[in-house]
């Protein structure tokens, strides 16, 4: 007869929240109710509100959790930027995955139930890659790279577009005359775009005196 073996907190708490994730991606907020996340992970709802107090509390923890995952996985999109050029594609492709699984609407029915993010930072070190890259471009091609601040205002771009994206992007396409469906241009478009601004400018001709 299998022995079961008791869960720690800290793994009961991980299996909860990626039932939950799997139950968001499948379904978005209304599919994460406590019933459906107990019978996913095999515990009593009891069991969940023991972890998180309450629904609310669940999907506060299920927004924060998410947000650790694509921290970790920009981490691993970086790593790849070392031994190689800093590829925009993949900043988009990072940035843009989660949301299309359910945190952008999340995010959004969070936000207004009275939830708000004070953190702050999380693309910086992607900031400041993008910016040491276009700098070592210009280097050698002899355009003027672009400051950190037009970098940052790209990257800002980038992850509010990707965030609504799921929730409006369709209909944004469509009052531009372009097929809602066109998601995967719309990405390719914003890797191209971080391209040309990291590409820098051409350098202002030299003034003759008259």
């Amino acid at each position: 007869m299998a022995v079961r073996r008791r869960r720690t907190p800290d793994e009961a708490r991980r299996l909860i929240l990626e039932a939950a994730g799997a139950l968001l991606a499948a379904g978005g907020p209304a599919a994460v109710q406590v019933r459906a996340v107990a019978a996913a992970v095999g515990v009593s709802d009891a069991a969940v509100n023991h972890h998180f107090g309450n629904r609310e509390q669940l999907l506060s923890a299920l927004l924060r959790f998410g947000g650790r995952k694509l921290k970790s996985e920009l981490r691993a999109a970086l790593d790849t930027w070392t031994d190689g050029p800093a590829d925009p594609a993949d900043l988009v492709r990072v940035l843009s995955a989660p949301y299309a699984d359910g945190y952008a609407e999340l995010a959004v029915a969070l936000h207004q139930s009275g939830w708000r993010d004070t953190g702050s930072g999380l693309l910086d070190e992607a900031v400041d890659r993008l910016h040491a890259a276009a700098r070592a471009t210009c280097a050698t091609t002899g355009r003027t790279p672009p400051a950190r601040e037009t970098v940052q205002l790209a990257v800002a771009a980038l992850h509010q577009a990707v965030a609504m994206e799921p929730l409006f992007g369709a209909e944004f396409r469509r009052s531009a005359g372009l097929d809602a469906a066109a998601r995967e241009r719309t990405l390719h478009w914003w890797a191209g775009t971080l391209r040309s601004t990291l590409a820098g400018t051409d350098a202002a001709p030299a003034r003759r005196d008259r």
